[in-house]
């Protein structure tokens, strides 16, 4: 077929009219894919630059194709009988013979060495498909490279999901000036504001906007457009309704992407029915969540149970839902803008209240579950779980604050999760959520006694000695109102452990046997039976009975070994170091330590690494390394000190810490002594642990066991 006159060999891109910001790797893939698969679909959501990425992979590649790249935009096209027609005029081929279509444009692709953009093909999806392959089939020499807000399905079709701009935060320790989110802010903001610099004054808000936004660029656009008239900081403060802030682009821009609630709407219209009223009703979901809790919360009331699957997926495919695999199973996402999206259509079909609750009554059935098993052999899941599930338990435990007659709920839920609160480093949400809930709800109930033990166990964690009795002197005297005996037993263990902390071995000991006699011939192991033989086998080391405090442990420990249990078994074996450093038996200690902070490893317990970090510091000092323990000290103060009092605020805990220093100071010298503590302090949580081990670069290792 003749070459159409007019016809130009390099192509008919349009020219890229702003500047591109970023996406190194993502283009870096994408032009590796096109060297290797003939069609390759760009999907993802709405505004997150499908076309300009597109554009620019285009214009990085156009000398490598022979006959040019071509560009063809399907946005206004409605009538998928004129897909072909809307390619070949895009073409330039101005065939004007009786020959169909078909014809013409596969004779004239058929020898030419082509890559065709296709932009916006997902409201054409089986259309672009059908059509592709054929194409695909004939003309050896072409290449597509699709947009489209889901896959096409095709055959020999490779997809690249474009996601968001990586947002401040997604990676610890990025430098915020070199943010991709936040450099396409600067570059956009200073298009219409010419004076407009990053600097250390602006950067934090900058930072938090484009987190706010979710990294998405036609967000980050619209958001810098509004900098002719506002702040960064007055822009933070209107993005409560972002669709109405965010509107303005560029009047050239496709009427789609001149607001956000438009690019938005523009994914609903393309939706089913069905898809929609999923995708509100997901809105109540926060962060991720997995595929049972979609059936649960959603489904009825015109979805039933059994499409929730086939339609997550779908939603999937068409960039609405983002997916990711983890260590606790399959999870999946709307980011901030389709959620709130989500719950204005969720408000306008008058089913907040009721999915809220479902949400609710789903997160309570989930605590139960994982306070039943915790103790158990999926200990480490049900931790990685419910740290996934952080915050959709906020959400829930919020209706219930906010709801009329939720309040039992509220405290149900709370106390279920007690070793969420005391175990994975979430001490002071749990105690502040529990304060507040108990102020609701001042009768005596059996869910009021639980929350109060709860509440005494978190303060006796975090060092508020005189807050643990307090809570379980109310728990035992609600509990006897109301005939909960093992409420009662339970203040009983929590009074034990406050006398533990405050030195007074006598109580200590008679109240924690109280506990341990109660609790032996149940099946509950935590935290009535094995926080108990722990903490009495302290009793015993503090008045010089180590043997009776091995045999216990060893007992605990066999336990915990039986029934798959590693939180506590960490608890049993840091003690257990204690008593053999005791008994002089060094290496038995630092082993039994550093086995401790290995279990603890699993888990964000920053308490029990604590203690056990003391033990290794005292023996990285008899072993003659004064400086590591300074360091190990101080780092484990620091970090101590983000969960609570160090040391328990207990005297023995800080008797024993208090002689190590001096006698670091003394080895040392003052100077030496504070620049290897204050060394420790810049250590995080899991580098204080390395060190422990022996795993962290250091002039004066212990060495390793």
């Amino acid at each position: 077929m003749a070459t159409p006159s007019g016809w130009r060999r390099d192509g008919n891109l349009p020219n890229e009219l702003t500047s591109f910001v970023g996406r190194t790797r993502l283009l870096t893939t994408l032009r590796q894919r096109l060297r290797e698969h003939r069609l390759v679909t760009v999907t993802g959501i709405g505004g997150v630059g499908k076309s300009r990425t597109a554009l620019r992979i285009a214009h990085l590649m156009r000398t490598q194709f022979r006959d040019g790249v071509w560009f063809a935009d399907l946005t206004r096209l409605q009538d998928a009988g004129l897909l072909r027609h809307t390619i070949t005029s895009a073409l330039g081929i101005a065939d004007q013979s009786s020959r169909s279509a078909h014809e013409t444009l596969a004779d004239w692709l058929h020898d030419r060495e082509i890559l065709l953009i296709i932009d916006t093909c997902e409201h054409l999806v089986d259309a672009s498909a059908e059509l592709f392959e054929e194409l695909l089939t004939s003309a050896a020499g072409l290449t597509i490279l699709a947009t489209s807000r889901q896959s096409l399905n095709a055959r020999g079709e490779h997809t690249v999901t474009i996601p968001p701009l990586a947002v401040p935060g997604d990676f610890p320790g990025e430098n915020l000036f070199t943010n991709e989110a936040v450099q396409l802010f600067a570059a956009r903001a200073g298009a219409v504001v010419p004076n407009f610099v990053l600097d250390e004054h602006n950067i934090g808000p900058v930072a938090e906007l484009c987190r706010r936004l979710d990294g998405i660029p036609l967000a980050i656009e619209l958001a810098a457009v509004r900098m002719r008239a506002l702040s960064v900081e007055q822009i933070l403060g209107l993005l409560a309704d972002r669709f109405s802030l965010l509107a303005g682009a560029s009047r050239t821009a496709l009427p789609r992407h001149q607001t956000l609630r438009a690019a938005i709407g523009w994914s609903h219209e393309l939706c089913e029915p069905a898809e929609r009223l999923l995708w509100a009703r997901l809105s109540v979901f926060a962060g991720d969540f997995e595929l049972d809790a979609a059936r649960y919360v959603c489904s009825g009331d015109n979805l039933p149970d059994e499409r929730i699957m086939d339609l997550v997926t779908s939603l999937v495919e068409k960039s609405i839902l983002l997916s990711e695999s983890t260590s606790s199973g399959h999870r999946y996402r709307l980011i901030d803008t389709l959620r709130q999206y989500g719950e204005e259509w969720l408000e306008k079909l008058g089913e907040t209240t009721r999915i809220r609750q479902r949400h609710r009554d789903y997160y309570l059935k989930l605590a139960k579950q994982s306070e039943e098993a915790w103790s158990g052999a999926r200990q480490v899941y049900w931790y990685v779980r419910m740290r996934h599930e952080h915050d959709n338990i906020r959400v829930a435990l919020d209706h219930c604050l906010t709801t009329p007659g939720e309040v039992q709920s509220g405290l149900t839920l709370l106390s279920s999760l007690w070793f969420m609160w005391v175990a994975c480093g979430l001490a002071r949400e749990g105690r502040l959520y529990l304060e507040k809930t108990l102020q609701l709800a001042p009768q005596p109930s059996p869910e009021r006694c639980k929350a109060l033990w709860v509440l005494s166990y978190i303060n006796s964690a975090q060092g508020n000695i005189s807050g643990a009795i307090e809570a379980a002197d109310m728990c035992s005297a609600d509990a006897v109102r109301v005939g909960d005996s093992g409420a009662v037993i339970l203040a009983t263990k929590m009074l034990g452990t406050a006398a533990f902390l405050q030195n007074d071995l006598h109580k200590a000991s008679a109240l924690l046997g109280v506990a341990i006699e109660f609790h032996r011939s149940g099946r509950e192991l935590n935290p009535g039976l094995l926080p108990s033989i722990v903490e009495l086998s302290m009793v015993l080391l503090m008045q010089n009975d180590p043997n009776e405090a091995e045999v216990l442990l060893r007992d605990c420990i066999s336990v915990c070994a039986q029934r798959g249990e590693l939180w506590l078994r960490s608890y049993a074996i840091y003690a257990l170091a204690s008593v053999y450093q005791a008994m002089g038996r060094s290496a038995d200690a630092i082993a039994n330590a550093r086995e401790a902070l290995r279990l603890k490893r699993h888990f964000h317990d920053v308490l029990g690494i604590g203690l056990a970090i003391e033990v290794v510091a005292r023996q990285a000092l008899e072993d003659g390394h004064p400086a590591l323990a300074s360091r190990l000290m101080g780092a484990g103060q620091a970090n101590w000190r983000t969960f609570g009092m160090p040391q328990l605020g207990s005297p023995f805990f800080n008797t024993e810490h208090d002689r190590c220093v001096k006698e670091c100071r003394r080895l040392l010298g003052d100077e030496a002594h504070e620049a290897a503590f204050s060394g420790g302090k810049r250590l995080n949580l899991e580098e204080l642990i390395e060190l422990a081990l022996g795993e962290h670069e250091t002039d004066d290792p212990l060495p390793r066991v």
